[in-house]
């Protein structure tokens, strides 16, 4: 055997052990990624272009009005706004009414600090998709054990960050024009710059790119004189209000946790996390929301929130104010110029 061959060989036989190395050491995160992979492909092969969809007479015509309404929003998103043009939102995936992703997040009991795991390129992030529900469920089982606070839900859209093409999930469709603008803009974001190690930074960005986007295409599209315009800034008010409000609620846990006692018992403290969470969510209703329901959907849940659930807040909302002060004040609400100066000083994964 030659000297090359030797050398070539023993190159490959290395990399075949560091292989299976690896994967004995990963095993479950290997496997998790096999099935989230395989699933998320699945939805990528079983998905129908768009001009497909429009012409089939089995998709329902109120349906195809959204359709194109999805390739108007993506070419003003990056027209207008500056964001990453891809072949994502072209095509069409058929849930059938069925749910996709199951998300869990989980958090210290008494301390809002989130559970975080650690993904190649991504990071450490605090959530974790499950298209195999039985799994999420089993999963947050687990973590509750341990003593975390955990949350589990369902998911009406994700971005792959450019690694699949993302299609519209016809769940997507049945949402209304606001909803719709903003959950593209707001993934299509994620798809133009993301951070690795940076989940609040990430999802605030795109919560407020979606937000403020899907409010300017819906002036673009309609007027501001128009239904859609004003159904959009009402609830968008409200749901400002609402995770303001939200955000708020954290510092006050915060402040409950940071004076615990070292040698305070569970019980105790249970009770008085609990007594405070009650207190915020009974101040919802003092909120000058113009959907006075906001208080009663949250009091139906079966079980009191938790800090899991606290953290969504924020995770999404907290530097909205921020956000909203240097795109004003700094970039004149000009987004192109504000999204070349985050990807001037933020690399992306």
């Amino acid at each position: 055997m030659s000297r090359a061959k030797y050398i070539w060989r023993v190159i490959w036989e290395s990399a075949v052990i560091l292989l299976f190395l690896l994967i004995m050491w990963q095993y479950d995160l290997v496997l998790y990624g096999l099935a989230m992979g395989k699933m998320q492909l699945h939805i990528v092969m079983n998905a129908k272009p768009i001009d497909e969809a429009l012409i089939d007479p089995s998709f329902p015509d109120s349906l195809k009005q959204k359709l194109l309404l999805v390739k108007e929003i993506k070419k003003f998103a990056i027209d207008s706004l500056g964001l990453k043009s891809s072949t994502n939102y072209t095509t069409v995936y058929n849930q059938k009414g069925k749910s996709l992703l199951l998300v869990l997040t989980a958090s210290d009991a008494y301390q809002l600090k989130p559970y975080e795991w650690h993904f190649p390129f991504l990071g450490d992030v605090p959530y974790k998709g499950f298209f195999n529900f039985d799994k999420g469920r089993k999963e947050a089982v687990m973590l509750k054990e341990k003593g975390y606070d955990v949350d589990l839900g369902e998911v009406s859209a994700w971005s792959t960050l450019g690694w699949f093409k993302d299609p519209i999930l016809s769940g997507m469709l049945q949402r209304s024009e606001g909803y719709l603008a903003n959950v593209i803009i707001h993934e299509m974001t994620h798809a133009t710059l993301y951070i690795k190690n940076n989940v609040e930074f990430n999802e605030n960005l795109a919560n407020f790119i979606g937000s403020k986007g899907a409010e300017l295409f819906l002036a673009f599209k309609y007027g501001k004189e128009s239904k859609e315009y004003f159904h959009y800034k009402t609830r968008n008010y409200d749901d400002s209000l609402f995770s303001d409000y939200m955000v708020e609620g954290c510092k006050r846990l915060d402040s409950l946790y940071s004076h615990f006692k070292t040698d305070a018992s569970k019980s105790d403290k249970d009770t008085l996390k609990h007594e405070l969470i009650r207190r915020i969510l009974s101040g919802i209703k003092e909120l000058n929301a113009n959907d006075t329901t906001l208080y009663y959907r949250i009091a139906r849940k079966k079980t009191l929130p938790n800090n899991a659930w606290f953290l969504q807040f924020r995770r999404y909302n907290a530097k909205q104010n921020s956000f909203e002060q240097e795109f004003h004040a700094i970039y004149h609400d000009d987004f192109k110029k504000y999204l070349e100066h985050l990807k001037s000083i933020y690399p992306s994964v």
